[in-house]
């Protein structure tokens, strides 16, 4: 491609996002959803709330289905003031236990709703969150009206697999996760400061 080429074909490019850029002029709180079957859910919304941090916002983590064991990621942002709930029951699988697993779910939950309607919080990370939807541990219905009665500058960010498709539809932004290849598939256990 001559140079000529390159530079018509660049500048058409950047005529089309700079359109786009003008024509984006709504400010509000977003609902990010990180969803799939894919590793990095919870990295890629820990990444977002360091980045929140980084620019001086007020975030706070909710971790369901986490277990006592310890996290990078909570190690670094308590230190910044970053509040963490944890539901520490465990994987689901492990603990085997409907009633107390949502008893447990609830217990956090209540945190969530309070974050949820914190106007100081610009962002809450719901870790983990789908499962707690889809086993029946959290009504739907009560998620769904704690995150319309947010306040409106406020970022939610929902991860885990099976993402129901109201909370799909209500987002502003999914990603889906998809797996390709992946280290513990060929025996390889998961690395401290890498997986977790």
């Amino acid at each position: 491609m001559t140079e000529d080429r390159h530079q018509q074909r660049q500048q058409r490019l950047k005529e089309q996002v700079d359109a786009r850029i003008a024509a984006a002029q709504q400010v509000r709180g977003l609902l990010l959803v990180f969803t799939g079957n894919g590793k990095g859910k919870t990295t890629a919304a820990f990444g977002t709330v360091t980045r929140a941090v980084g620019h001086g916002m007020k975030a706070a983590v909710i971790q369901f289905i986490k277990g006592e064991w310890p996290n990078g990621e909570k190690n670094l942002l308590q230190q910044h003031g970053i509040e963490f709930q944890v539901m520490a029951t465990g994987f689901t699988w492990e603990t085997q236990n409907k009633a107390g697993d949502t008893a447990a779910c609830q217990a956090v939950w209540q945190h969530g709703k309070r974050m949820l309607a914190d106007n100081s919080l610009d962002l809450v990370l719901l870790d983990e969150l789908t499962y707690m939807v889809s086993y029946g541990y959290l009504e739907l219905d009560e998620l769904l009206e704690a995150l319309r009665q947010r306040p409106a500058h406020q970022t939610v960010i929902i991860t885990g697999r099976g993402c129901h498709r109201d909370l799909l539809e209500m987002a502003d932004t999914v990603t889906e996760m998809r797996p390709v290849k992946h280290a513990f598939d060929a025996g390889i256990m998961a690395q401290k400061g890498i997986d977790w």
